[in-house]
């Protein structure tokens, strides 16, 4: 089947071929080849045959699903309606035992040169685990306040009413805020004009604890008529632990801003992880799926077979879960982390918790290991969880020199944690073992847990 299309004037060409998927990429987008060049599609599965429409523009092609005609084993009808438009669950069409392949498979292909892979850790009820809910405000096309999340790729904000992966406490209470929100005539932020007034609702909920924190990210720190607004807010959800004003009035895709004001309660929340319970700010890091979160950290901790009398670096240590975690299973833990915000928490978190042998320094996770490796300081095992891009030469470096006994590296994203393990393989570590755990059901995304250890010269 063909139909091709060329419009007037341009270069570009569409047209609906028969296909069939040869592999997914990292993200679970099918491949396909189209006109001898490798095309990912979304809504695709291995080994699946499907007529996809093909756009075809100068160099580049893209192609969507038209229709599936001969259909995966894992293939599943998705649970949320909002599959296919907001691009947050990539891998809702999956069967969960298709989710296991297809994730154990992805860090396989990428870790089996340096060790076998241990089988991945799933979650037993992969449903509403998200803690953090991050919704945009915004108009429809009818004038209405709605609420939820950029189409993939796109501003386009698609309203969700309820989403399957995230505490379903977060969208009554941000549906609630959109309702009082026209019944004080307040405006959603418009990113083009920089008209409007509510950017974001933010909303944090603690697992173990119940408490809940809803941040207000607003484009002015005048705030018409708040204590009516926090009042009505209050009366709808009296589970609300703390309200914060957060104060971001620059024209940018950051969500938060610099200024914050307490409008209700204490301005954070706490939560228990591993027996320690943690702090959380509106600007702190903390893992979105505290049930596997214990899981990913004592095995991240028991993978390191502590005695201890080790001195312990936390890089890249957040609000210092793992510093704290650790800290009675060793001597003592250095946490170096670059937001100033996440290393105050770190500090009280550590005070909260009794714990005196954990210590906190607001720095770039590099330059704090240059200048640890300058002073020769001794460090027995690093565990090191930076974000998805990875770490850098300059902290690999300092690594090496540095010369830890153990290396626990946590990460999210196995492809760059792939590319900085090779680099610690060529300078005198070797792989012990590799674990992954799924830390974000439905989505594309797996988190990943690597023991290194120094070859003896």
């Amino acid at each position: 089947m063909k139909i091709n299309y060329l419009r007037k004037g341009e270069n570009m060409s569409r047209e609906q071929v028969k296909i069939k998927c040869i592999g997914m990429d990292e993200e679970g987008k099918g491949i396909v080849k189209i006109k001898g060049k490798e095309v990912h599609v979304p809504n695709l599965i291995d080994g699946e045959t499907a007529v996809v429409e093909v756009l075809c523009q100068r160099n580049f092609i893209n192609a969507k699903v038209i229709r599936i005609e001969e259909k995966s084993e894992y293939r599943v009808e998705p649970k949320c309606k909002y599959f296919n438009k907001c691009g947050g669950c990539q891998l809702q069409h999956l069967s969960l035992e298709g989710q296991r392949k297809f994730k154990q498979k992805s860090v396989e292909k990428l870790m089996k040169q340096y060790h076998k892979v241990n089988e991945i850790i799933m979650m037993e009820k992969p449903y509403f685990y998200r803690n953090k809910v991050h919704s945009t405000l915004a108009y429809d096309k009818n004038g209405k306040i709605i609420s939820g999340i950029y189409e993939e790729n796109t501003h386009n904000v698609i309203p969700i009413e309820e989403c399957i992966i995230q505490d379903r406490r977060a969208d009554e209470i941000i549906a609630s805020i959109c309702k009082i929100m026209r019944v004080h005539k307040m405006k959603p932020y418009n990113e083009d004009t920089g008209q409007g007034f509510l950017r974001h609702i933010l909303v944090k909920t603690g697992f173990a604890s119940n408490q809940i924190m809803v941040v207000l990210v607003v484009s002015s720190q005048i705030f018409p008529g708040k204590n009516n607004f926090v009042r009505e807010l209050l009366k709808k959800h009296p589970e609300i632990t703390t309200i914060v004003m957060n104060v971001n009035d620059r024209k940018t895709s950051m969500v938060l801003g610099n200024v914050e004001k307490v409008l209700f309660g204490k301005g954070y929340i706490e939560d228990t992880l591993c027996n320690c319970v943690f702090q959380i700010s509106p600007k702190s890091f903390y893992q979105v799926n505290p049930i596997q979160t214990e899981v990913l950290y004592n095995k991240a901790i028991d993978m390191a077979k502590l005695k201890g009398n080790e001195a312990v670096l936390d890089a890249y240590c957040g609000i210092g879960t793992i510093s704290l975690i650790v800290s009675s299973k060793v001597k003592n833990v250095i946490g170096v982390e670059l937001n100033k915000d996440a290393v105050k928490d770190a500090i009280k978190n550590a005070k909260r918790n009794k714990i005196t042998n954990a210590f906190f320094y607001n720095d770039d996770a590099s330059d704090f290991m240059v200048s640890l490796a300058m002073k020769k300081q001794n460090v027995d095992v690093v565990f090191m969880d930076p974000p998805r891009s990875g770490s850098d030469e300059k902290f690999l470096s300092s690594l090496v020199r540095l010369s830890p006994k153990k290396v626990i590296y946590i990460s999210c994203n196995p492809v760059t944690q792939e590319r900085d393990i090779k680099f610690l393989t060529k300078h005198s570590y070797k792989v012990e073992e590799i674990q992954p755990v799924d830390m974000f059901p439905a989505t594309g995304h797996v988190e990943c847990v690597t023991l290194m250890s120094r070859v003896e010269k």
